[in-house]
């Protein structure tokens, strides 16, 4: 048995794993070993003699999410780096804390530049990766990463960990466009066109970390108010996000279609 094995990640989030079978699986340093497993943001608990996540005994309303959002250089964590991160602590429906800061770089392509308006001279006097990295584990903790894209954002932070010196990320993730396409009937679900469509941040600035991030925190509590009342912990919200049946897209009528693209 391994962590990264989808069955065992999948009994964690279900009926758990016998503490004795747990323990064996992870040899004589049991104890060391989950112990870095929870400073990689893998929040397992004992109960009743049976391992699992905590997030399959905690509501969603008690559940500690940590919404975030990235700006990179580039599409790939192997070869690019992030150039902002910003994050928001959200629980019960109320904004814990946040979290901004750009990062050290001195490659940023001029279309986006354009597209983020962060520029090189703002990188350049930025702290460094290691830094932000070290800064950013300690505020997510074993906090369930939220993102719009979510895969996205949490493959940059994790491969940015681990260019840095530190694990990958082992935390619970809860994509918001999984959300959205399950409760909200829209035509898109970007995050720019959700915000203009639903209203949720009128100070929104678009693809500015921090801004994004609160924008996706609106987005997220808008959702949680439109899932069935049958889901009441975070495994059984991140699953109806995986595997229930997606809105039917509203159809759009020709005449507006041809305004669209005269627009």
């Amino acid at each position: 048995m391994t962590l990264s094995d989808p069955k065992t990640l999948s009994r964690l989030s279900k009926n758990g794993i016998p503490k004795k079978e747990f323990e064996d699986s992870l040899g004589m340093e049991s104890e060391l070993t989950l112990e870095l497993l929870k400073a990689q943001g893998m929040n397992i608990a004992l109960h009743n003699d049976v391992y699992l996540f905590e997030s399959t005994v905690t509501s969603v309303d008690d559940t500690l999410f940590c919404i975030v959002d990235v700006e990179s250089n580039g599409s790939k964590p192997s070869r690019d780096q992030i150039i902002e991160i910003g994050a928001v602590k959200l629980q019960n429906g109320r904004i814990l804390d946040t979290y901004e800061s750009l990062v050290y770089c001195n490659s940023i392509s001029d279309q986006i530049q354009e597209i983020t308006g962060i520029k090189v001279e703002q990188t350049l006097k930025a702290p460094v990766m290691g830094k932000v990295m070290r800064e950013f584990r300690l505020f997510l903790g074993d906090a369930v990463f939220v993102g719009h894209d979510a895969k996205f954002d949490y493959n940059f932070v994790s491969g940015m960990m681990e260019r840095v010196g530190l694990q990958k990320l082992l935390n619970r993730s809860l994509c918001t466009i999984d959300l959205a396409e399950r409760t909200i009937e829209s035509e898109r679900y970007g995050l720019k066109y959700l915000n203009e469509q639903l209203e949720l941040y009128k100070d929104a600035t678009h693809h500015r970390a921090l801004s994004d991030a609160m924008t996706t925190t609106k987005l997220l509590k808008r959702t949680l108010t439109l899932i069935p009342h049958t889901i009441h912990n975070t495994e059984e919200l991140i699953a109806f996000s995986k595997e229930a049946k997606r809105l039917k897209r509203p159809k759009v009528k020709k005449e507006e279609k041809k305004i669209k693209v005269e627009e």
